[in-house]
């Protein structure tokens, strides 16, 4: 693409240099640069790519982008806001690719996952050609990118977007977290449909308090962003939402909504109910246990029906779906207990998956849990409380310590757990206490493995070491 091609498709302040530059790609880091590269500079949380020019220039980059006049000797594009630039630079770079496709965007606090995946499979059942893109990874056809951020960054989401668009993908369901609302990272885009799931406590660490993370959600439903809203009626954000937000749907179990569901049966391998699909009325037999997945399933079943599918084909995909990698999976049964693995790192989704195997556990209900490293400190002894009110008995171990000491994270949980007087032990090798959890275990019993989910990895000083729960616990039963 002619650099003036290009030009001629975003708004900048001030370009000085050769119209006809060659780009042959895109880049925000001066390490991962190639011959040819359009590099992107913005000041950064910790750093500003500005300082690095010089780098980019020398492994082999085209032009800048810029907030002020570099000496460089390429051609600049001066812009007002170089993080607010790269959304609509990639955009154009990547030919609006995502004008070839319909996008549905999932955000809130939990169930993004859960209700991508149910839209996945729906719209697989009626003969649709998909992608998902979130915290699980990037799926289509026979593609998958192992994940790295629940939302891409705009220059890797565009780019698979366009490819996307060039295997034939009609429908693309996509997580977009408070994170990338904040940054920008889906500017431009025009969902189909914007779905809202739920409002409860987590990254508080970054935005500060509730209002402002608060606000970074609302920006999905702003005006022009979306065709139709559906959003939870039962959440107090959500019903902030309904009040506001044009060409809306709701859905919900407790307050008024267009979709609802009655006669709930939950079982161990799933739920049952009858879904009033604006007044549609159909049996849903759900392949996923608890409640919070009737409501995903709910939010799931709205988005699909505004879009033209049959609720035949609603019920058959939401049936079809058995389970969500790491999200309340059913993984092992062990000495006639069930084992479960669940992504549960918030106080209200560790509270959703206990409350539910609560329901269910005719024998001692076990949780084994740790809280992220550098993340809200705040949640740490609300999940210790929750985790000592629902359960029998409560493993404390390591989640991602990243540059935290392991001990500091695990007293702070503690410190929830002991005003209730349970029984409790800390083990802070993730696995030994897997181990310990697994070896208590009786017929009936229930282990909810919390925390991790479908996660790869633990994080650990900055290096990112092979583990996930799944296999854990297979190994440890044999």
């Amino acid at each position: 693409m002619k650099l003036g091609e290009l030009l001629d498709l975003i708004g900048y302040k001030n370009f000085s240099g050769d119209r006809e530059t060659e780009i042959l790609g895109l880049s925000t880091d001066s390490r991962k640069v190639l011959k040819g590269d359009l590099f992107i500079c913005f000041k950064g949380g910790k750093c500003d790519s500005h300082e690095f020019v010089s780098d980019a220039v020398k492994s082999g980059a085209t032009a800048v982008v810029c907030e002020k006049k570099l000496e460089c000797g390429l051609p600049q594009i001066i812009v007002e806001d170089g993080r607010a630039a790269v959304a609509r630079i990639a955009r154009a770079f990547y030919g609006f690719a995502d004008k070839k496709l319909k996008l549905i965007g999932i955000t809130g606090t939990n169930g993004k996952t859960t209700t991508t995946y149910m839209l996945e499979s729906i719209f697989k059942t009626a003969g649709k050609k998909v992608g998902v893109i979130g915290t699980l990874g990037i799926g289509y056809g026979e593609k998958f990118v192992s994940p790295e951020l629940t939302t891409p960054d705009p220059i890797f989401l565009h780019s698979v977007l366009s490819d996307m668009a060039e295997n034939g993908v009609e429908y693309v369901f996509m997580e977009v977290s408070a994170h990338a609302l904040y940054y920008g990272k889906a500017d431009g885009l025009k969902f189909d449909a914007a779905v809202f799931t739920n409002f409860t406590q987590d990254h508080l660490d970054f935005f500060g308090n509730m209002e402002n993370y608060a606000k970074a959600k609302k920006i999905l439903f702003e005006q022009g962003k979306y065709n139709y809203a559906v959003i939870n009626s039962d959440d107090a954000l959500g019903l902030e939402l309904l009040k506001s937000v044009k060409n809306s749907v709701s859905y919900g179990l407790k307050n008024p909504a267009d979709v609802f569901a009655i006669n709930l049966v939950e079982k161990i391998n799933g739920t049952s109910f009858v879904l009033n699909l604006f007044d549609e009325l159909y049996d849903i037999n759900l392949g996923v246990p608890a409640l919070h997945n009737v409501y995903n399933a709910m939010a799931a079943s709205a988005c699909a029906k505004i879009l033209g599918i049959e609720t035949e084909h609603i019920a058959e995909g939401l049936k079809n779906l058995k389970k969500v990698n790491g999200r309340l999976e059913h993984v092992a049964n062990y000495n006639g207990a069930d084992i479960f693995v669940d992504f549960a790192h918030t106080p209200d989704g560790l509270e959703k998956s206990l409350q539910a195997l609560k329901k269910l556990c005719r024998g001692k209900l076990y949780c084994l849990f740790g809280c992220g490293g550098n993340r809200d400190k705040t949640k740490r002894p609300i999940m210790g409380a929750i985790a000592a009110k629902y359960s029998d008995f409560c493993i404390i171990t390591s989640d991602n310590p990243r540059f935290e000491d392991p001990f500091e994270i695990i007293s702070e949980i503690e410190a929830g757990v002991k005003p209730s007087g349970k029984n409790y032990v800390t083990v802070t090798d993730r696995e030994t206490a897997t181990e310990y959890a697994v070896n208590l275990l009786e017929k009936d019993d229930i282990l909810l493995v919390a925390g991790k989910g479908g996660e790869y990895y633990q994080e650990i000083m900055g290096i990112k070491h092979s583990y996930n729960d799944n296999l854990v616990i297979k190994k440890i039963i044999g």
